[in-house]
């Protein structure tokens, strides 16, 4: 899960929603503009949902595990998942594009799934710009010079780098919770007493206890988060064992881990990605068409306008009620509309 500043807070009040409107072929309750709002309701859509066979393909230092559904000749779209999430975020989602004839891809970060480092000597770095480069080798691998990409929580962050470093491989974007590529300085600094209590978890991964407990109550772990950050989602036991699988992962504990302690400081990076970080901490403006997403959960600050000003192409800002973390699972439909309407822009 993904805080980078105060704006996240779950325990505000959002947005209110101002109206709902029908759009594009895929029927999705949203509305357009910036600081526009929209209602969708929770739970899945019922749809019979199959991503097909899983894939594998030499990217950098992984041999990544993804997904891939749609037409080989349509506009790639990349989906990327966050912190206790995967692939299935989007089991809904990536249908719904494909019958709209894009190529979806769906990749397991490093550290979930069946996503595997190649050498056994490589360091288990999190840092962000090493995740965000796993993407642009993914795509080469793939031989897809541009793509739209689309993300939530960890997923958010690496599409922004991405976007903002390399706009020549980002066609446009969907971000959920905006603009959240981490300033190390910045997360020194402390936020209200209220605002912290909800990243706890952090905290814990920063001890030798935590590490342990993460290690053996994982599944227990990332439940009691599905459930504090999406409070009205109804997923059943199922649906979180699909994705709890992931987290069985021989590296999944250490990239877990030492991603929240980078952020804090509290554990170093690889030089070899210094020069991106020093790039990423002087808070790149985005530039490629926009549309950014908030939910309950960004609380108070729900109407977008703590990041507006990082997105300097083409913007719209949506606003989902009754709806929590895990967007394109508890709203595919209107997820997958932000991602059709983007790629208008």
């Amino acid at each position: 899960m993904d805080p980078t500043s105060e704006r996240r807070r779950f325990l505000g009040t959002a947005a209110t929603a101002l109206a709902v409107t029908q759009l594009g072929g895929i029927g999705a309750a949203s509305a357009q503009g910036n600081g526009s709002a929209s209602t969708a309701p929770p739970g899945r859509l019922g749809i019979q949902s199959s991503f097909g066979p899983l894939k594998h393909a030499a990217a950098g230092v992984l041999n990544v595990g993804y997904v891939e559904v749609g037409p080989r000749d349509g506009q790639a779209v990349i989906l990327l998942h966050g912190w206790p999430y995967d692939v299935h975020s989007f089991e809904d989602v990536a249908p719904l594009l494909a019958s709209a004839n894009y190529r979806v891809i769906v990749p397991y970060l490093r550290g979930f799934g069946t996503t595997r480092f190649l050498s056994n000597d490589t360091f288990r770095n999190a840092q962000q710009a090493a995740v965000a480069l796993d993407v642009v080798a993914l795509m080469d691998a793939l031989k897809i010079e541009r793509a739209v990409l689309a993300g939530f929580d960890w997923g958010t962050r690496t599409a922004d780098i991405v976007a903002a470093l390399w706009p020549e491989r980002c066609k446009s974007l969907v971000a959920v919770s905006g603009y959240l590529i981490n300033n190390l300085e910045a997360n020194t600094r402390p936020l209200p007493p209220q605002t912290e209590l909800a990243w706890w978890y952090q905290y814990y991964f920063a001890t030798e206890r935590g590490v342990l407990g993460y290690q053996k109550h994982r599944r227990a772990l990332a439940e009691l988060i599905w459930r504090t950050t999406s409070p009205k989602w109804r997923f059943d036991e199922a649906t979180f064992n699909r994705t709890a699988q992931s987290f069985d992962n021989p590296d999944h504990v250490s990239i877990v881990i030492h991603n929240y302690r980078w952020r804090l400081g509290l554990a170093r990076g690889e030089d070899q990605y210094e020069s991106f970080e020093r790039r990423l901490s002087a808070a790149p403006v985005i530039g490629v068409p926009t549309i950014t997403i908030a939910s309950d959960f960004d609380g108070a600050a729900a109407d977008g306008a703590a990041y507006a000003a990082k997105f300097t192409g083409k913007h719209q800002h949506r606003v989902l009620r009754d709806i929590g973390h895990n967007v394109p699972q508890e709203a595919p439909r209107a997820f997958a509309q932000a991602i059709l309407d983007v790629d208008r822009l």
